[in-house]
């Protein structure tokens, strides 16, 4: 990836209880947009918390993947994750996900 592309998060408040969204802000053709993204799972987000630590800002991963269909076709797309690591060096990685078809596109917009 040319452009480094970082996942941030905030807090928001849902009956009493303090929780993060995770989300990529840019911009395309001079519009500003700011498109959700989640873990895989209801588990993850312990996972992004980890990844996180303390900070409100990771850098987004892309993992390129090749697979071949029944009919000898090669279908070829990214998966995307979130990196981070320690004052030791420890790489700390989840993966994450566009939240609707719509943070889908965006990202894909993002990303040319």
């Amino acid at each position: 990836m040319e452009k480094k592309i970082f996942v941030e998060r905030e807090t928001f408040e849902y009956k009493g209880n303090t929780y993060f969204s995770y989300f990529i802000k840019g911009t395309i053709r001079g519009k500003d947009v700011k498109l959700a993204v989640i873990p895989p799972d209801k588990g993850g987000y312990v996972v992004l918390d980890i990844v996180f630590d303390k900070e409100m800002a990771c850098e987004l991963v892309l993992k390129p993947y090749e697979i071949k269909d029944e009919k000898g076709n090669v279908v070829k797309g990214n998966s995307y994750a979130v990196c981070s690591a320690d004052e030791n060096g420890e790489i700390y990685e989840c993966k994450i996900k566009p939240f609707r078809d719509s943070d889908k596109r965006l990202l894909g917009m993002l990303l040319r």
